[in-house]
């Protein structure tokens, strides 16, 4: 199984709302994408303050990385995607950090 996990620095102005919808709208990628196991969305609650201002986030698992590759590659992925980049403090190259782990 994969565990593809992303972290974000969502700009300051972007409100739980707007978090909240593009977390829905990667969700429901579910509903045609095969091989998604789990998804989980939401707000950094370590309390080791080591998240270098990466204070949102999210984890979806895949069966393998086949269904992962599928996921990335997937039109519509690319579209929420790009959404959600554009609410990122520095965008893709600052605001997004994403780190997959074989579980």
């Amino acid at each position: 199984m994969i565990r593809h996990c992303v972290f974000l620095k969502f700009r300051d102005e972007i409100s739980n709302s707007d978090k909240q919808a593009i977390y829905d709208k990667l969700n429901r990628l579910r509903d045609h994408l095969r091989g998604v196991v789990n998804a989980s969305f939401g707000t950094n609650v370590s309390p080791e303050g080591m998240g270098r201002g990466f204070e949102d986030g999210f984890t979806m698992d895949f069966v393998d990385a086949a269904a992962r590759d599928h996921y990335l590659e997937d039109p519509e992925h690319r579209k929420v995607g790009a959404e959600m980049v554009a609410m990122l403090e520095g965008g893709r190259e600052e605001g997004l950090a994403v780190f997959d782990l074989e579980v």
